[in-house]
């Protein structure tokens, strides 16, 4: 951002994309204005949960994509012949890379991305996690609701009938969740 000029923006992160959403509001406070974290990992103490741990193990191959995904859904009926196809592409194309990205033992790759309660408590921006009931990648109980503990202005919105993908098992709330919250900072 830095380098693009900017100086003042939103961050959204997806699982570990919500830790590190949050771990740079807190590390750049005068630019970050609001902090959306997704099914976030990031609570302190939590554990790598058994399916996180076979998603980072998952084969590159049509196998392994279509275990993914219904890891990552509630929703079966989202798990369909093209979404494991683009899915099983896309880990083939990066099969190398993925498989380094995470060697056993892989709890402490979820231990490298706990941020400490002195990190959480330098986040300054208001922040919305939004997070799904039946989420077993980063489970409510773990994940979330900690956070609630550790952020001075929060609010989390958990989404029944919803796993790990938010902004695909349900669009069009999570689509409104992040407009209403996020424009409150020009005033709507």
């Amino acid at each position: 951002m830095d380098a693009l000029g900017v100086e003042h923006y939103a961050v959204v992160g997806h699982s570990m994309g919500g830790a590190v959403a949050l771990a740079l509001a807190a590390a750049r406070p005068q630019q970050v204005t609001h902090v959306v974290a997704v099914s976030t990992m990031g609570a302190p103490g939590a554990p790598l949960s058994a399916e996180l741990d076979a998603l980072w193990a998952a084969p590159a191959d049509p196998l392994g994509a279509r275990d993914m995904l219904s890891r990552l859904v509630l929703d079966q009926a989202l798990v369909t012949e093209s979404a494991v196809a683009a899915r099983a592409a896309s880990m083939r194309a990066g099969a190398a890379a993925f498989a380094s990205l995470f060697p056993p033992p892989r709890a402490r790759w979820a231990d490298d991305l706990t941020l400490s309660a002195r990190t959480l408590a330098g986040v300054r921006a208001p922040v919305l996690l939004v997070h799904g009931a039946e989420d077993r990648v980063t489970p409510l109980g773990t994940a979330a609701l900690p956070l609630l503990e550790h952020l001075a202005d929060v609010r989390l919105h958990v989404l029944g009938r919803c796993g790990h993908v938010p902004p695909l098992e349900h669009p069009h709330d999570f689509r409104r969740l992040l407009s209403c919250f996020l424009g409150r900072e020009r005033g709507h």
